[in-house]
């Protein structure tokens, strides 16, 4: 028994060890409790420099963390551990976070800067008033294609269909995605409810296989960029990348309509930082500043005078910044709920078994 409680006593000297040595290197490192910023965004969705400007023009020292999907960033979000002070779901995931109580209400008269905002990207269905969310970036989901490898230009989601394209195309890993081109293809909405449909829907999808050579998740901007694909399903942004960096590269939102997406700020309900996480939105809003991260990231901002700022070759290519015309083709993923989410993803899950 003595042994026992020598053993024990150790390993609680340790860990109380452990913490004052971590709470020892942050201090060292400039973090402490008060003066901590903690950040969850997308991956490589934020210019770097800007989170240094952000800490040398104030006192604020930046904990950065990243997610691949909305439901990755859900789910870490709602088991706690990390009390994340700012965070950037997408539309659906805003509205399911905040009829589950999972976000802080904005005081707008803390957010500086609303007025730079294109009035198009305010006021949206799923978060009307901005009671919850700060516009930070909009898109598209569309079609990337080769001229080397493709002569004719696919002009429709029923192109990737096309025999003559076998073990060409390169699909983003995502239910809602890969449904909807499914969906949209037969002229059904972004958000279809009935189940009979959607089997039906998964059914055709399975046909496309024959040319699909992966689905991937951010690894299909490098296999496009090097070649090792003719075609590719992606966002705008990421699009917009890989155009930079191979001439042959194009990108098509397809007749049928596509889904239009928005990324916003938001502040969990479980933040230690508030002030914090307003001044960084502010930050953020600054047209100066949104104009250096809408450059670095590739997609298109909802700053209207951050707009100004950018190149023009970039904001009046209407693949990017598409017309009102073709925006209002386009169709914005609604909040199903858990149980038919739950369909899509096991649809989807068929379509992707169907390939092995």
């Amino acid at each position: 028994m003595k042994r026992l409680t020598i053993v024990m006593t150790s390993i609680l000297v340790v860990c109380v060890g452990l913490v004052f040595g971590i709470q020892y290197l942050n201090r060292t490192q400039g973090f402490t409790g008060d003066n901590t910023l903690t950040i969850y965004n997308w991956g490589d969705y934020i210019a770097p420099e800007l989170l240094e400007k952000f800490e040398d023009e104030t006192n604020y020292k930046i904990s950065y963390e990243t997610f691949d999907s909305n439901e990755a960033m859900y789910t870490k979000i709602n088991q706690g551990g990390t009390a994340y002070d700012l965070t950037i779901p997408s539309e659906y995931m805003i509205e399911r976070m905040r009829d589950e109580g999972m976000l802080q209400e904005l005081d707008l008269s803390r957010v500086n800067g609303l007025e730079h905002i294109d009035s198009r990207f305010l006021d949206q269905a799923f978060d009307k008033g901005n009671r919850y969310s700060i516009p930070y970036f909009w898109g598209t989901l569309g079609i990337v294609y080769n001229d080397k490898f493709i002569e004719k230009e696919p002009s429709t989601w029923n192109d990737l269909w096309n025999p003559d394209y076998k073990n060409s195309l390169m699909l983003i890993d995502g239910a809602r995605e890969i449904m909807g081109i499914g969906l949209q293809s037969e002229g059904y909405s972004l958000n279809e409810e009935n189940p009979e449909i959607l089997t039906r829907i998964t059914e055709k999808l399975k046909q496309m296989t024959p040319n699909v050579k992966a689905i991937v998740a951010d690894e299909i901007k490098m296999y496009m960029i090097q070649e090792e694909a003719a075609m590719a399903v992606t966002f705008s942004g990421e699009a917009s990348e890989m155009l930079d960096e191979n001439e042959h590269l194009h990108y098509v939102i397809p007749d049928e309509g596509t889904n239009i997406w928005f990324d916003n700020v938001v502040i969990p309900k479980t933040a230690r930082n508030i002030d914090g996480a307003y001044a960084f939105i502010n930050f953020l809003l600054d047209p100066e500043n949104a104009a250096i991260n809408a450059e670095y990231v590739g997609y298109s901002t909802p700053n209207a005078d951050a707009i100004e700022r950018l190149d023009s070759e970039i904001t009046e290519d209407e693949q990017f910044y598409p017309s009102d015309e073709e925006i209002a083709n386009m169709e914005v993923y609604e909040n199903l709920g858990p149980e038919l989410l739950g369909i899509y993803n096991d649809l989807f899950l068929e379509v992707k078994m169907f390939r092995k």
